[in-house]
């Protein structure tokens, strides 16, 4: 997908009521968004797709909803005070601020495009004969590629693993990786930026207590670990489930939601005996592209990518990455934490967070399974798998988006074909009947073919159209929205179809 079609995204997003510039009237504030009418609708129904598919679908997850502000030793126990960095790079021309670490990973981007490309031109030429793997191995384009490729990436690995800034400096110098904006290689050092906000809590300058905005949810669940666990006398192996706002200092925020620094997670922290951990990370990476894929935007959109460099607290990780209009990016990552969260906060907190498994008949430290979705970058990935421009017969085209639908903000769409003869009522009566399980939209200004595009552009999976003939049979006919085909119907008949296709539980079955 092209940049135009990504501004397509980001303006319909707007024009539609999904997604504003945050404090818009003031000329906005960056990297901060709103969610409009229909976008607080589809974010909703992404979290609720979530959280079933955590804890109503698993008898040993269940939820809790921690506090954004916490103890500020927290986040020296989690390492957030000290480790919590990105590597940022200025450009003395244009005065922008890169992740030095992002500008490598584009251009290693480029070079895989550049051998894509080889081969589906190959493809193209050789049709059915095509053999990819010898391609690979003896076309002396890729094979050069490849190598230029293998030998970066080793020294990227190296320099990440290693936090080696001066070594990220030289390969984007070697690379020869130019500046965006301005087109020149002059380049500062590489430095470490901390990302964590800071306020104070108390009611003097003297008295207040240096306080962080949390920037993951993970912490609220690991200080909470025992008191879930006895309350709800939880036995390993369990996880406990959380939704809810982070916050990021990000400086270089940008491709509108993916990075923002006012954000929402969801993240579900599975408890595991030690030495099981990496059973149960195969098995949760398993689950949760499934979970992914069952949205039905094609399996090849989705693809894991193994951690170059592992975080401080890991032993294994993978992210779920989704090809956005930029490329592939990560929406979701699934790491093995070992015990090192509890382990800390047992240090920092002088407290016991051991759990007492009567099988084994002794008390250990769990190991710990993250998933970890961003609830902005999930919604991003939808809108822009399901953004749809369709040229129609006669050389009409409408945008559409194709939504699931137990996640479309609106499910049915009830249009009275004019404005008088009993028809608005009619329709108004449909729409009484069927709003206590779908999410409605009444209707009735222009044309009817006005209307439908409108529903489209939104999303809505189903519209019904109540006409003269609905007032003598009490039927009306439904029109889906991705064939735009239409079928009469019995109206007492509507809840059945359509409830029953945009059902959450329909969904969920699909996992």
């Amino acid at each position: 997908m092209s940049e135009d079609a990504f501004k397509k995204i980001v303006s319909h997003c707007k024009e539609y009521g999904f997604v504003f510039q945050s404090s818009e009237i003031y000329d906005g504030l960056s990297a901060v968004y709103d969610y409009g009418q229909m976008g607080v609708e589809l974010k909703n129904n992404i979290k609720k797709y979530w959280w079933d598919s955590m804890v109503l679908l698993h008898e040993n997850v269940v939820g809790i909803d921690s506090a954004i502000f916490m103890h500020p030793a927290i986040w020296k126990a989690s390492g957030h005070v000290d480790a919590f960095n990105d590597p940022l790079i200025d450009n003395k021309d244009s005065k922008k601020r890169y992740r030095a670490d992002v500008l490598i990973e584009e251009y290693l981007a480029k070079i895989d495009d550049k051998i894509n490309k080889e081969v589906e031109k190959a493809a193209k030429r050789f049709g059915d004969s095509f053999d990819e793997a010898m391609f690979h191995r003896t076309n002396p384009r890729i094979l050069e590629n490849q190598a230029k490729r293998d030998e970066i990436h080793a020294r990227f690995a190296k320099a990440l693993n290693d936090s080696n800034l001066e070594e990220l400096r030289r390969i984007i110098i070697d690379c020869e990786i130019a500046d965006p904006i301005s087109g020149t290689r002059n380049w500062t050092d590489v430095r470490q930026f901390n990302l964590m906000f800071i306020t104070e809590m108390g009611s003097t300058a003297d008295g207040a207590m240096k306080v962080y905005l949390r920037p993951e949810t993970a912490q609220g669940i690991f200080v909470n670990f025992l008191n879930v666990q006895k309350t709800g006398r939880m036995k390993i192996p369990f996880g406990i489930a959380q939704t809810g706002k982070a916050f990021r200092n990000e400086i270089v925020a940008r491709q509108f939601i993916f990075r923002m620094r006012e954000f929402e997670q969801m993240e579900m922290q599975f408890f595991v005996r030690p030495g099981e951990e990496l059973e149960w990370f195969a098995k949760w990476k398993e689950i949760r592209m499934k979970w992914h894929k069952a949205l039905g935007y094609g399996d090849n959109k989705y693809r894991f990518h193994d951690h170059d460099k592992l975080a401080h607290y890991a032993n294994a990780a993978t992210d779920i990455e989704f090809e956005m209009p930029f490329g592939f990016k990560e929406v979701e990552g699934i790491h093995s934490r070992t015990d090192f969260d509890l382990v800390s906060h047992e240090k920092y907190s002088g407290k016991k967070l051991q759990y007492f498994d009567p099988e084994l008949n002794k008390s250990y430290t769990p190991y710990v399974i993250e998933t970890s979705i961003g609830v902005d970058r999930m919604f991003l990935s939808i809108i822009s798998a399901a953004y749809t421009e369709e040229e129609l017969d006669g050389g009409e085209t409408r945008v559409v988006l194709k939504l699931p639908a137990a996640l479309a903000p609106i499910k049915l769409a009830v249009l009275p074909l004019v404005k008088k003869d009993g028809l608005p009522e009619k329709a108004r009566e449909i729409i009484d009947n069927l709003k206590f399980d779908l999410k409605c939209q009444y209707d009735e200004k222009d044309s009817i073919g006005k209307r439908y595009r409108r529903q489209d552009a939104i999303g809505t999976p189903y519209c019904v159209t109540v006409d003269h003939q609905s007032t003598k049979d009490n039927t009306v006919t439904v029109r889906y929205r991705d064939t735009m085909e239409q079928e009469r119907v019995a109206i007492d008949k509507l809840a059945d179809i359509i409830a029953d296709k945009a059902s959450m539980k329909n969904l969920l079955k699909t996992i």
